[in-house]
């Protein structure tokens, strides 16, 4: 793959991982950070691109930015038991993308915005192993046999991390609702 091709892949898939990468950490620093690191990682190997994503370079896109925020919280994780300091994890502030401005006369739309903040809160508060499996199921669209290869987990493992999260989601989305 030249860097050509690397151009063309940051065009075509490079909206749709940043989203991913916001969606991943919840902030957009954080998330600035990790889109770059994806890039630069996928820069250094690129050939393994042309071997490993030439069928799908969105999914192997995707495992990188999955394999380094995994790999940053792990080194942040061990940093804090060394000397705690600030923490990797996101700030708990809401993160929407893509949203339109609302109107205040059509109640209808300003309903539906409650409800997705709802629900994308929901899903920021699930353990990273549902999320990351609910982000990439929902908001990327892939299969779970397409996101058990990314994330080098059997099949059923997704299924279950898809079905535990859906009750987890349901439960939280009931009290919300409830208020």
């Amino acid at each position: 793959m030249t860097v050509f091709e690397l151009e063309q892949c940051i065009e075509t898939y490079g909206k749709e991982v940043y989203s991913f990468c916001l969606h991943l950490t919840g902030a957009r620093e954080w998330a600035d950070e990790l889109y770059q690191d994806t890039f630069l990682t996928v820069m250094e190997h690129i050939m393994q691109l042309h071997n490993d994503g030439g069928a799908n370079p969105k999914s192997y896109l995707l495992s990188v930015a999955i394999r380094l925020w995994k790999n940053k919280r792990r080194k942040a994780a061990w940093r804090r038991r060394i000397a705690p300091e600030q923490s990797m994890d996101a700030p708990g502030g809401e993160v929407l993308t893509g949203e339109t401005e609302l109107t205040d006369s059509i109640e209808t739309e300003v309903l539906r915005a409650e409800e997705r903040r709802q629900v994308q809160r929901a899903v920021d508060t699930l353990p990273e192993k549902y999320r990351v499996v609910v982000l990439l199921y929902y908001m990327e669209e892939l299969s779970v046999a397409q996101i058990a290869s990314l994330l080098h987990v059997p099949g059923g493992t997704v299924k279950s991390r898809l079905h535990q999260a859906r009750k987890l989601l349901r439960q939280q989305l009931e009290v919300l609702l409830d208020e």
